[in-house]
């Protein structure tokens, strides 16, 4: 849990969910429109008059902003809780990329620890090696005091959240799809031992199940919310490909482990600044410290 006072109220929270509810706005936009008039409640105003007696869709029934508030309340006694751009809590790393969502749904506790997050991603069908290669960068990062951050999808994504809650350390998973849904249904398990003692958190509506579009969507909050994200095994198909790709426009570290390098795609990749070929854990953290080292020094 977190401090309530870091959070506004259950009615601008609905009135950030009626906006996304109703505006067919990127939603990087739409965030930024709400972080800009500092209040949901006064842009809904803007766009609508009367915004109480208004319908928003949301799975696919229309509510007005009073029921999306009942809602909200539901949410929380079902253990799913929200936080949103107009709120402290929100995610301080996520904040910063442009892409970021308005809203997000969470299982769990956030804290501050996430900022130190390191998403460690890859295929599905991974190797044995794969997965061996996953586990040892998952704890490696958590030695150092990292936070490790994965989809919760089958192959690397498992292994990595694995390796970690059996190191002691923190993880969160960012899922694909709502959290009233557990994919794959081979994870559920794992997933809900995330939500009650780590952090599970979606950017979907909690009835929204997987489509082809959430999971790349899912990928943009994952590098935004991570410090950096270290990719082990993926195809030019995996969605851990277009994730390197859009933490290298958040201007994210990527690394590369030496083994994609057979890959055309990562070939390319490790041409582009910010990337780098590892062969270890142990490397990207010392790559890290490195990195943020120098970060600090810049900062007057």
């Amino acid at each position: 849990m977190f401090d309530d006072r870091t959070l506004v109220s259950t009615r601008e929270t609905a009135a950030v969910l009626a906006l996304m509810a109703r505006r067919p706005s990127p939603m990087n936009r739409l965030a930024g429109a709400i972080e800009e008039e500092g209040s949901a409640l006064r842009l809904l105003r803007e766009i609508e008059e009367k915004e109480t007696e208004r319908l928003f869709a949301i799975d696919d029934r229309q509510v007005t902003l009073d029921e999306l508030e009942e809602h909200v309340h539901a949410w929380e006694r079902e253990g799913i809780q929200l936080v949103t751009v107009l709120d402290a809590a929100y995610p301080a790393n996520l904040r910063m990329v442009y892409d970021r969502p308005s809203a997000l749904f969470f299982r769990g506790h956030l804290s501050p620890a996430d900022e130190r997050s390191v998403a460690v991603v890859g295929t599905r069908s991974a190797s044995p090696e794969g997965l061996e290669q996953a586990r040892s960068v998952a704890h490696d990062l958590i030695e150092a005091g990292y936070v490790v951050v994965s989809g919760l999808a089958a192959g690397v994504d498992t292994a990595a959240h694995s390796a970690t809650l059996d190191a002691g350390g923190r993880t969160v998973a960012v899922v694909g799809t709502g959290l009233r849904h557990h994919f794959p249904k081979a994870n559920a398990e794992l997933q809900d031992r995330i939500g009650q003692e780590h952090l599970v958190m979606s950017q979907f509506w909690p009835g929204q199940e997987g489509r082809r579009w959430t999971f790349p969507q899912r990928n943009v909050v994952m590098s935004g919310f991570a410090r950096a994200t270290v990719v082990v095994e993926a195809s030019h198909t995996s969605g851990a490909r277009m994730q390197a790709r859009i933490a290298l426009e958040h201007g994210r570290p990527v690394f590369l482990m030496r083994s994609l390098l057979e890959h055309k795609w990562a070939q390319s990749h490790a041409q582009r600044p910010g990337a780098y070929v590892v062969d270890s854990g142990a490397e990207v953290v010392e790559h890290l410290e490195r990195l943020y080292a120098q970060q600090l020094t810049l900062i007057p």
